[in-house]
């Protein structure tokens, strides 16, 4: 990231800071806070439990289930599924899962298109290099609109000026365009419900409505992201949404519970409706059931990542992939190995506990990064190479 970049994602997160500053300190959302915090800790706890129950759950929904240990199983079942369905054009919401597991590279390898349809995901996508998000919910908070404008001209040869209203309308008809040839739709889940079988989607944009009236709806989600019911998942989305926004609720808030079916005629249950003929759930591990606990509860609002002040000088170079941050670099230890850890950046982190402060989760991410350096394993010219820095110049780096 330039500093012209890091100037414009800076004052994109003074804004929503501004705007959730409010409503995080009203009692109501320290009473969610509170219950949230429960209900993440449970979850946890007896993850093989509900997992066993969602299980029974999803059968009962009519919702076919996968299971990933790795990300390459996960990309593995999706290929079985796109090349069962004949998909050639596939249509995407924005889900960190997916960044996770390398989805758009791989099916790009494989020939099939993928379309963002998040605005800010199909933003980086023609902004083709250098691409990586720089908020969760944000990603492309660093982009001015003079520079969104150049990259919408360039990919889609046309000439819009900078107008954000501009900028939009192209840029949806043109996925609008393209989606249209796409049966199956690909998104991540916020959260899962256990007992309902459910899996809870928030937006703004309404593009997970339109992924999800595909042929196939095919939804990609870690372990971390079930618990109990489906009050409890509403609970989370909905304090995610207070510290990733600053507001009480997206405009958007898809239950998907099952494929499309109606009983408007002499009540007798009639599938294939205007939604999905299949939806199929992908529940990854990929290194989450070796994590420490800690790092499963957090819930993705960012909020670590907008008041850190190590994130605020270098950008998304501080994070792991599409999980940003500190918590994004523990992560990293758990589903890549030590080497990504460090090169993620175990030590620039400084430890101050900022992140911790203003995570809902109260997550000691700090605490989690100082752990992990003690018991990370390097090679000896690793060693050799931070020996010779601090002597130089001071510093490990």
């Amino acid at each position: 990231m330039n500093e012209d970049e890091l100037e414009t994602m800076r004052r994109s997160f003074g804004t929503v800071k501004q705007r959730s500053d409010v409503i995080k300190k009203s009692p109501n959302t320290k009473r969610l806070i509170s219950k949230v915090q429960e209900i993440k800790k449970y979850s946890i706890k007896y993850y093989e439990m509900l997992l066993n129950q969602l299980e029974d759950s999803f059968s009962d929904n009519g919702i076919e289930y996968r299971f990933a240990e790795t990300s390459q199983d996960a990309l593995n079942i999706i290929d079985e599924l796109l090349d069962e369905n004949n998909i050639k054009v596939i249509a995407k919401s924005k889900s960190n899962t997916l960044g996770e597991i390398g989805l758009k590279n791989h099916l790009d390898d494989r020939g099939v298109e993928v379309v963002e349809t998040d605005l800010g995901d199909r933003i980086l996508q023609l902004k083709k290099s250098d691409n990586k998000p720089v908020h969760p919910t944000g990603p492309a908070s660093h982009l001015n609109v003079s520079s969104i404008a150049g990259i919408v001209n360039e990919a889609l040869d046309c000439d819009v000026g900078d107008d954000p209203y501009d900028i939009m309308r192209v840029v949806r008809s043109d996925v609008l365009k393209r989606i249209k040839n796409a049966n199956a739709g690909i998104s991540g889940a916020n959260v899962i419900a256990a007992e309902e079988g459910s899996c809870v989607m928030v937006h703004n944009e309404g593009n997970i409505s339109l992924v999800s009236l595909k042929d196939l709806h095919i939804i990609v989600a870690g372990i971390d992201k079930i618990v109990p019911t489906l009050e409890d998942a509403i609970s989370v989305v909905k304090l995610e949404t207070i510290f990733a926004t600053g507001k009480h609720v997206t405009s958007y808030m898809n239950i998907i519970s099952g494929p499309s079916k109606t009983a408007d005629i002499e009540k007798k249950l009639l599938k294939n409706m205007y939604g999905a003929k299949k939806v199929v759930v992908i529940l990854l591990d990929n290194g989450r059931s070796k994590t420490t606990n800690k790092c499963l509860q957090c819930i993705g609002c960012g909020n670590c990542i907008i008041n850190c002040p190590v994130y605020n000088t270098i950008g998304n170079e501080f994070g792991f992939n599409n999980y940003l941050g500190g918590r994004g670099i523990a992560m990293s230890k758990y589903i890549e190995d030590d080497e990504t850890c460090y090169n993620s950046g175990l030590y620039m982190c400084t430890l101050c506990g900022l992140c911790t402060l203003n995570c809902p989760l109260s997550i000691p991410t700090n605490e989690i990064i100082e752990k992990i350096r003690t018991e990370i394993e390097f090679s000896p010219q690793t060693h050799k190479k931070i020996k010779n820095n601090i002597s130089n110049n001071n510093s490990p780096y």
